[in-house]
């Protein structure tokens, strides 16, 4: 049986591959530990191996695990955000990647602590999946200036599932190339771009991923 342990080491061997093909370091890719549904014990084994990044979908299922688990991981907030879970947000979490109305920002911004965000976009067009549009994101950073608190760091998207990860290629291409072109519009230095799951995230990588999102290839299947 596999076990987290090799999950991760085969993991962080197919980043190292991937990131040389992009002519980047390994460094520059941030392996984030999907936690959804997976029990704060087998989370322990995940940072025992050096996982220090953990992404949660659900701030419910979330306050209880980071009260458990205590000091020391870094945890992002991967999961669309309800506007009434929006409060419990700046006391768990460092990074939310699933910003996608400004709603989100000025609720965030009015707790008063320091706040990393990405911008969510939906490339594939599917109606299912949460993420603004470009001219949205436009108008947001338009306004992003008039904040304190929350510091704007990059995109996220998540494509369709498919068995062949070649297929989306394009979709984390169109994320990079939108973060160029909203950095030169609007004088920023965003860097970061989450983007690649258990299944495609050596092609995300190979596009300029600079944080990936698995679950399933370090944890197995969830129940």
């Amino acid at each position: 049986m596999n076990t987290i342990e090799d999950g991760i080491q085969r993991i962080r061997e197919r980043i190292s591959r991937a990131s040389i093909r992009s002519g980047r370091s390994e460094k520059d890719v941030r392996l984030i530990a999907v936690t959804k549904r997976v029990d704060v014990e087998r989370i322990r084994i995940a940072f025992s191996c050096g996982i220090r990044d953990l992404g949660e979908n659900y701030i419910q299922e979330a306050r209880r695990k980071i009260d458990d688990f205590g000091e020391g991981p870094c945890w992002h907030m991967i999961g669309h955000l309800q506007t009434n879970k929006v409060k419990y947000v700046p006391g768990l979490f460092s990074y939310v990647h699933s910003v996608d109305r400004w709603e989100i920002v000025e609720r965030l911004e009015k707790f008063g602590k320091p706040m990393k965000v990405l911008f969510e976009l939906n490339l594939s067009g599917e109606q299912s999946k949460h993420g603004t549009q470009e001219d949205n994101l436009k108008r947001m950073l338009e306004r992003i200036h008039t904040l304190q608190n929350i510091e704007p760091v990059g995109l996220m998207t998540m494509p369709p599932f498919t068995e062949n990860a070649e297929d989306v290629r394009g979709i984390f291409s169109g994320l990079r190339q939108i973060l160029e072109r909203v950095n030169k519009e609007f004088s920023l230095s965003m860097t970061e771009l989450s983007m690649g799951m258990s299944s495609d995230f050596e092609v995300a990588i190979e596009e300029g991923a600079t944080m990936v999102r698995i679950g399933t290839a370090i944890f197995g299947e969830r129940q």
